[in-house]
């Protein structure tokens, strides 16, 4: 078995960094490059995609919406016009800076409250999803499996990948368990890495009941705003490995 990793980075602005992402180039497979939007300047985003090209790591938009002060996690209520717009023109942006670096974007991932709210409503969905396969047919969307936002992907025939969270919970529904709430964010990277192969063998989303939801899982994705996010992927690579599940880029 083989299984991608993915980490969401370059989102730092100007002299301020967030996360470690030369380390995390290490580990994972796959990299979300946020789109200056929610978080990044082209500045980094062209540092971190001349490191992927160099790594061989495959290159993803991350759009979300303008908003750095919440980063990209407060809700907004934009029409689909608007919606498809504010996708087409951070994809472009990343489209432009990877090529730059030497590299192409491979797949896209909705960031924060844009994600959330994609997962929850299919017309929010498919306004960003047609917009993002409008300037590029062959892009991968990365979804969160048994959500509107998948469901969205597959009517549009788009080739999608599956993903699921190494640090967040689960609810019931197999929606991720709103942050703030109690379990909601795992720091533990031994917990973490257990729940992810456990997800890998069950082939599905666990949930904080113990539940199985049947689903396809294509990539795993660690935060890399987080403190503790390089150790969480080596903890996680280093425990999949140990399981005899290799890391690769989907796709």
């Amino acid at each position: 078995m083989r299984i991608d990793l993915n980490a969401d980075m370059g989102e730092g602005f100007g002299p301020w960094s967030m996360g470690d992402d030369k380390a995390l180039l290490d580990v994972i497979s796959s990299a979300n490059i946020a789109c200056a939007f929610h978080a990044g300047d082209p500045d980094h985003m062209a540092a971190v995609m001349r490191a992927a090209v160099t790594q061989g790591v495959g290159i993803g938009a991350h759009p979300g919406f303008a908003d750095m002060q919440g980063f990209g996690r407060r809700r907004m209520s934009l029409s689909s016009e608007e919606l498809g717009n504010l996708v087409a023109y951070q994809l472009g942006a990343a489209q432009a800076m990877a090529r730059r670096a030497g590299g192409q974007v491979r797949h896209l991932k909705l960031h924060g409250a844009l994600s959330n709210m994609a997962a929850e409503d299919a017309s929010i969905a498919r306004a960003c999803f047609e917009a993002a396969l409008a300037v590029d047919p062959e892009l991968i969307l990365v979804v969160m499996p048994l959500t509107a936002m998948d469901e969205a992907a597959e009517a549009l025939g788009a080739k999608r990948a599956g993903e699921i969270f190494a640090d967040r919970a689960y609810t019931e529904t197999g929606l991720l368990a709103p942050r703030g709430t109690p379990g909601a964010m795992i720091h533990d990277a031994s917990e973490a890495a257990e729940r992810v192969a456990a997800m890998l063998r069950a082939g599905g989303i666990v949930t904080g009941s113990g539940k199985v939801l049947p689903c396809r899982i294509d990539t795993v994705c660690v935060h890399g705003d987080s403190p503790d996010a390089v150790a969480m992927a080596r903890a996680l690579r280093g425990h999949l490995a140990a399981e005899g599940i290799g890391i690769a880029r989907f796709g």
